[in-house]
């Protein structure tokens, strides 16, 4: 089916007649191609670097009105980015202070969407280099902090990589304790405002945990019998 600028050919269809949020993709997609020319060179089996990204107003003019779409076509490029004609770019390869800066981009387009922290928390957080994994989680702990409420699931899984693949229950247990006292039992699910417990057992510091387990109790933030007795249980080195 082809499409007419003025609709007078027959058999042709008005431009109008395209959804917008189509036109609004593909004129993205054109533009954004032009704006990132200038910061590649000619496509070649040569690795790449990641760009820095262009300013967040410029961006805006690019969305075309539409910036929830274009943070989305954002996200599909950066992590195709790593596919390059004719060679593969592990992520460990990737400037994190760019990959960081991209990421912070489009939760500007779309502050409401999780895609980028998810991204952030659960694949960008895998590379065996701990530095990176570092900044990485930092970038995700910082973002929580300004929307807590909703930002939760990304500092939870946090709280998992520092303390399993980084090794670092300090860093954990800093996660932890804000997860727990930057949200409500409204907001996270127990399990989540939990994790600062089991955090405080791994390093040996079971007496805070203990402490910390009483205040929960009797602030009501647990309530239900079985659970408090599976706390103190295993708190008190009992079995699970």
């Amino acid at each position: 089916m082809k499409f007419s600028l003025t609709g007078n050919s027959a058999g042709e269809r008005p431009l109008s007649a395209v959804p917008r949020p189509v036109i609004v993709i593909l004129m993205a997609a054109l533009l954004m191609q032009i704006g990132l020319h200038g910061f590649r060179s000619d496509l070649e089996s040569d690795e790449q670097p990641l760009p820095v990204p262009p300013a967040e107003k410029y961006l805006y003019g690019l969305s075309l009105g539409d910036p929830v779409a274009f943070s989305k076509l954002l996200m599909l490029w950066l992590q195709g980015f790593d596919h390059q004609p004719g060679i593969s770019v592990p992520f460990a390869q990737l400037d994190y202070q760019h990959v960081i800066a991209w990421l912070d981009r489009v939760l500007a387009l779309d502050r409401r969407g999780h895609y980028p922290l998810l991204s952030a928390a659960r694949i960008y957080s895998e590379v065996p280099d701990a530095g990176k994994q570092r900044q990485i989680l930092d970038f995700v702990y910082r973002k929580f902090l300004e929307d807590p409420d909703k930002r939760w699931p990304w500092l939870a899984h946090a709280v998992y990589v520092a303390k399993h693949r980084l090794h670092d229950p300090e860093l954990a247990l800093k996660y932890a304790r804000d997860l727990r006292v930057y949200t409500s039992a409204s907001t996270a699910p127990e399990w989540a405002r939990q994790m600062e417990l089991f955090v405080l057992e791994d390093l040996g510091d079971v007496e805070s945990a203990q402490i910390l387990l009483g205040g929960l109790i009797e602030s009501g933030e647990i309530t239900e019998p079985r659970e408090i007795e599976f706390l103190k249980s295993r708190l008190d080195g009992g079995e699970e």
